[in-house]
């Protein structure tokens, strides 16, 4: 027994000296990614998650991928790569299938564990969005609307558009409507009148799973103004300037001498008289009416007058020829 205790000390030695050199040491830890999850809007599907801190190198990224009937994960187009996405390949754009997904970070020859996903199916777990309104028509009664579906349709897809409408008002009542073609129609509205509307696509898959989209932002626009009512402003109209004129025809009837009177110009007394009558004594007025009793005919007068003193200088006196003499 005392042999055996040295020969055992020397045996354990060994191993751990064997065990330092062979690099049988733990490995430093590398954490996994976090946030794992799958992003999917109208279709287009890829798996994205937070990066992995570390304080040296360079966090490369591994995605792996089974459905649900090959249980056996296979590559996925992102082996080793920077990113934290990974967009699913065509492989996978069967909207039916199961899909798993796994990654995992890794740092030169160390690896964290592996993260799993839920099983994701495109057609129950995908995000519609709105539908994009392609074309309003208004008209006095109605709003013509034509969209595009937000993604494109499969054989034994069907989609159902979901239209809520209201008046742009202080106190509106939300009104709903259904239809399945991509060119419809809101009836019954009041001309001249601001209506809003906003749309959501519904789908309908061959297995009767309903899957609602996402609404769209809301559009207002203006109904027009009918026939009728356009010819009725235009009577209105002209009955309105016909009396506007009968009126103004009428007071300016009654009040015409007013009118007449405010028209006319001042009277003013002309400037010879004005000075006969600052002065009776000037003989002015008899020459004027002597020469008016000899020569009925137009005459030209020139009066000057001296300080001092009023003398008549001279008397011109232009006479037409009568109409009764003889032109020889």
């Amino acid at each position: 027994m005392p042999c055996r205790a040295p020969l055992l000390s020397h045996l354990l030695l060994f191993l751990f000296a064997l065990g330092r050199a062979s690099g049988t040491e733990s490995s430093p830890y590398l954490p996994a990614p976090k946030d794992v999850r799958v992003y999917s809007y109208n279709f287009h599907s890829s798996l994205r998650w937070s990066p992995v801190e570390v304080d040296r190198g360079l966090v490369l990224y591994t995605v792996h991928f089974k459905t649900g009937a090959f249980n056996q994960w296979d590559e996925m187009n992102c082996t080793r790569i920077a990113q934290t996405e990974c967009s699913f390949p065509w492989s996978l754009k069967e909207r039916r299938w199961t899909v798993m997904l796994r990654v995992r970070a890794e740092l030169g020859q160390v690896t964290s564990d592996w993260v799993e996903t839920d099983p994701f199916v495109a057609e129950r777990n995908t995000t519609i969005g709105p539908p994009h309104v392609k074309n309003v028509i208004e008209n006095s009664d109605s709003l013509l609307i034509s969209v595009t579906p937000p993604f494109g349709s499969e054989a034994a897809d069907f989609l159902q558009y979901h239209v809520s409408y209201w008046e742009n008002a202080t106190s509106t009542t939300v009104k709903e409507a259904k239809t399945s073609s991509t060119l419809f129609k809101i009836g019954n509205l009041k001309e001249l009148t601001l209506y809003c509307f906003r749309i959501q696509v519904e789908l309908r898959t061959h297995s009767d799973h309903h899957l609602l989209g996402l609404q769209s932002v809301p559009k207002c626009h203006r109904t027009t103004i009918s026939e009728a009512t356009r010819a009725g402003y235009i009577v209105l109209i002209f009955v309105f300037v016909l009396l506007s004129v009968s009126v103004g025809l009428v007071l300016l009837w009654r009040h015409r001498k007013t009118i007449k009177y405010w028209s006319q110009p001042p009277l003013e007394i002309p400037s010879h008289f004005q000075e006969y009558l600052k002065d009776p004594s000037m003989p002015v007025l008899e020459v004027l009416d002597n020469c008016a009793e000899d020569d009925p005919h137009d005459s030209l007068s020139v009066v000057c007058f001296e300080e001092g003193r009023q003398t008549l200088d001279g008397q011109a006196h232009l006479h037409s020829i009568s109409h009764d003499s003889e032109v020889t």
